[in-house]
């Protein structure tokens, strides 16, 4: 996966979890969710295009291990809101964690990755 598709991905993901928070019930415990989700969800597309401007590998890790955070950190809520059962179409619910557990993985294998190389140098 290039780093534009990659890109385009995590912006389609910050964009369902936008759509996803909208539909949530509105009760005191599901605004605090959404307002960790919606902050986590939309930060690992921003971020993950201040990985893509890393000036140096070292840069690179920094920022790519923040966008790992914000990604399981959605993953965390995503969780919250299945257990809740705050989601009538599980479906769609199903989905967005299965992406958000997909970028978690890709995220990792990258900095796994990285890292071995900068170990070797």
């Amino acid at each position: 996966m290039t780093n534009e598709q990659l890109k385009n991905r995590t912006k389609a993901f910050s964009l369902r979890i936008l759509e996803l928070v909208e539909i949530m019930p509105n009760s005191i415990s599901s605004r605090v969710v959404i307002n960790q989700l919606a902050k986590s969800g939309t930060s690992v597309g921003a971020n993950y295009r201040a990985v893509c401007r890393a000036r140096s590998d070292k840069e690179f890790v920094a920022k790519l291990n923040i966008v790992l955070e914000e990604a399981d950190e959605c993953q965390f809520w995503l969780e919250i809101i299945q257990e809740m059962n705050w989601i009538k179409q599980a479906s769609d619910l199903d989905l967005i964690l299965k992406e958000a557990s997909e970028l978690v993985a890709i995220f990792v294998s990258t900095l796994k990755t990285v890292n071995n190389r900068l170990n070797n140098k």
